[in-house]
């Protein structure tokens, strides 16, 4: 993606390791001159807040790997997939999914929680864009998608692939 970009990620940055979530700090900082970039998670509207301040956005993730990186995951080894805890929270979760996929107003309204700093329309064009057109109700992942992402990334790093998408993904729920 920072290739793509023109940027040489082994040669051309120097990457600071931070925990997510206060990404006001790195705002602050782009500001202020003392970083150059930022990768932001997307509840920042990143579109906005480039235009607000006259940066530019050089690339989206979700462009780049186009995989919601809204989902339910248990590495097996610890816990058991088909647990009854497990099967509530996937319960839940798809009934999360049905809320973000069929009232798009509640949505909306959730979301400005925690995009508070953005105005209601710019909140409903992040939902409509980044949102409702990749969000099912069957929580299933694609795994074309995937497989493509997988492929991209090895490449990129010069690795061998050493998982498949379909071994990553589980395409069938025990509970519906």
């Amino acid at each position: 993606m920072l290739r793509r970009a023109g940027l040489d990620p082994d040669c051309d940055i120097h990457t600071v390791v931070r925990p997510p979530g206060d990404y006001g700090i790195d705002l602050r900082r782009l500001h202020d001159g003392s970083i150059d970039a930022a990768l932001v998670g997307s509840t920042m509207a990143p579109e906005a807040i480039a235009a607000e301040h006259g940066w530019q956005v050089l690339a989206w993730v979700g462009d780049h790997f186009r995989i919601p990186t809204v989902g339910l995951a248990v590495d097996p080894t610890y816990t058991d997939p088909d647990d009854p805890a497990v099967q509530a929270v996937l319960r839940a979760h798809r009934r999360a999914l049905r809320v973000i996929h069929d009232e798009p107003d509640t949505t909306v309204r959730h979301m400005r929680t925690f995009l508070g700093r953005h105005t209601p329309d710019e909140v409903r064009a992040h939902y409509e864009t980044f949102i409702a057109p990749y969000f099912t109700t069957d929580g299933q992942a694609d795994p074309a998608i995937g497989a493509d992402a997988i492929t991209a990334v090895t490449t990129e790093l010069g690795v061998p692939a050493t998982i498949t998408a379909a071994e990553f993904y589980r395409t069938a729920a025990t509970t519906p």
